[in-house]
Order: structure tokens, then sequence, then C-alpha cells
């Protein structure tokens, strides 16, 4: 899978703050939610809070978007970040676990960040 300039941008802020086991997942023809979905987990919500504020930096800086909507930021243990046709899933590795939202896409197209 090529990632475009956004998602690269993304998953490259999510690595450089130590994001855990980063996936994309190519939902095109899948889903009319968004095209593709971004998901990793962070050790702590404070850790989730950071990789959050950080894709929105870097990812403002890289390519100009701005996330139209933001949701859980106060909770820090999942924040969604959503740029109209990527959505980012940030978790704690609890509540990843909890939710597998991969699993829910299973037919999708998969890269996986290297460790």
């Amino acid at each position: 899978m090529t990632l475009d300039s956004l998602t690269q941008a993304i998953v490259d802020a999510l690595d450089d703050k130590k994001g855990r086991d980063i996936v994309v997942l190519n939902l095109k023809g899948l889903s009319e939610v968004a095209d593709t979905l971004v998901v990793c987990h962070g050790t702590s919500d404070t850790q989730v809070k950071a990789l959050a504020d950080h894709v929105q930096e870097e990812v403002r800086k890289k390519t100009g978007e701005k996330a139209w909507k933001k949701e859980g930021v106060s909770g820090r243990t999942w924040i969604i970040l959503d740029y109209v046709t990527i959505v980012v899933h940030i978790f704690t590795e609890e509540k990843r676990h909890y939710y597998g939202i991969e699993r829910m896409w299973n037919d999708a197209e998969r890269f996986e960040q290297p460790a």
C-alpha cells in the first residue's frame, strides 16, 4: 500500500512520539465513513494526548490540514482525529484491545509501520 502525503504525515508523527503498533487500513470500497483509518496506541493516557497533539501539529506544518473534528481529548483513553477522508484512532493499549477496531475491518488492505 502506498500512503498519500496526509496519511504519511500522520504515521510519521505517531512514530516520532513512539506510538505503538501503528496500522493503516484502506477502507476504500468498504466504508462510506472514511477512506483510511490509522490506528495506534500509547502506553499511558498522557502519551495518548501527546500523540494526538503531535499529529495535529505535524500535519498542520507538513500539509496545512487541520482536523475537522476531534473527540475524546479530555478522556485521553481513545482520541479520534477526523481529517474527513482519514480518521485517526489513538488508544490506550487496554482500550485498543477491548474495542478491537482493526478486527472490524479484516478485509481491508493493511499497512503496518515497522517497529
